[in-house]
């Protein structure tokens, strides 16, 4: 038999960016590469980042609007340019940076004549409007618009449901697009010959202002890394599976030791990718953690033992 010599490459893989820019408040762009892969590796890497970067990352957007002196969803009022379908619009396109969990409440109060913008919106100190010249509406009377707003962070794309119900008090739902990322596109760039082909990935992300393509790429990641962890904890089922076959040839503190020693370590792996930047701690403590060098929370308790053992 004939056997090929195969050579594996030890070099550690990197990424890099290669390009990034700023169109606009609303358009962010950049293009990253990652090698050297192994053939197919790129496919597989390049995929994978894509889909999370596309559905697995949270955004925040307006969800919900109410004023109860509007009829109904495409009606007009007098002194307003707009109709009410178009503010709603105008609405769904305005811009979102949060911390939020769930959900929270926002209002719009202006008076005309004149135009009203994102710079309008009054909310919590946790959101944060990304463009303030986004255009909701012009008054052309001296009229008072009132609207109270519902504000969502969320993930992927949501229809709204609409119901006669909710028409009848004023309340009108907004389709929801949650994601940061507007798209993301992967190429591949294959060299050498042979045994010895390897590959480059390039990544490409554009993002609606909310979060950096940097910022987009690392937050894909992280999901991804919290998708795949359940794999890695199969060993404590190995176990009961093996001492279920040769049930009664282990002793029974030598296979509650193992036990205790696997859901250890199954814990120490779960706390080393739970990164700090997951927990939407204030910002006063989530720096203070950053200048200790305390990137996880396996960091953390780490850093913890270290003290007490100190002391």
């Amino acid at each position: 038999m004939v056997r090929e010599k195969v050579t594996v490459s030890t070099r550690t893989l990197q990424w890099k960016c290669v390009e990034s820019r700023v169109d606009n408040k609303r358009l962010c762009y950049g293009r990253f590469i990652l090698s050297p892969l192994i053939k197919g590796q790129a496919d597989t890497i390049g995929i994978a980042m894509r889909r999370a970067l596309l559905g697995e990352i949270e955004g925040t957007c307006i969800t919900r609007a109410k004023s109860e002196k509007i009829p109904h969803e495409y009606s007009t009022i007098v002194g307003i340019q707009e109709s009410v379908h178009e503010i709603l619009m105008n609405l769904k396109e305005i811009g979102l940076r949060s911390n939020l969990y769930g959900t929270c409440g926002a209002f719009i109060c202006a008076r005309g004549p004149g135009y009203v913008t994102a710079q309008d919106i009054i909310s919590p100190p946790s959101v944060e409007i990304v463009d303030n010249t986004q255009h909701i509406a012009r008054l052309t009377e001296p009229i008072d618009l009132c609207i109270g707003l519902q504000i969502e962070r969320n993930r992927g794309y949501r229809y709204s449901i609409k119901r006669p119900n909710n028409f009848q008090d004023g309340s009108y739902p907004i389709d929801a697009v949650f994601m940061p990322v507007r798209n993301a596109n992967h190429s591949i760039h294959s060299y050498g010959n042979g045994n010895e082909r390897q590959e480059i990935l390039f990544l490409e992300i554009w993002t609606n202002g909310s979060l950096t393509p940097k910022e987009a790429l690392h937050e894909a990641s992280r999901n991804l890394i919290d998708l795949f962890i359940p794999f890695l904890h199969g060993e404590e089922e190995t176990l009961h599976l093996e001492y279920n076959r040769h049930k009664g040839t282990l002793p029974p503190l030598t296979f509650h030791d193992r036990l205790a020693k696997l859901r250890k370590n199954k814990k120490e792996r779960e706390l080393k990718y739970i990164f700090i930047d997951q927990l939407e701690l204030p910002p006063r403590i989530y720096n203070c953690l950053k200048r200790c060098n305390i990137h996880t929370l396996l960091d953390l308790l780490n850093k913890s033992q270290k003290r007490s053992y100190e002391n």
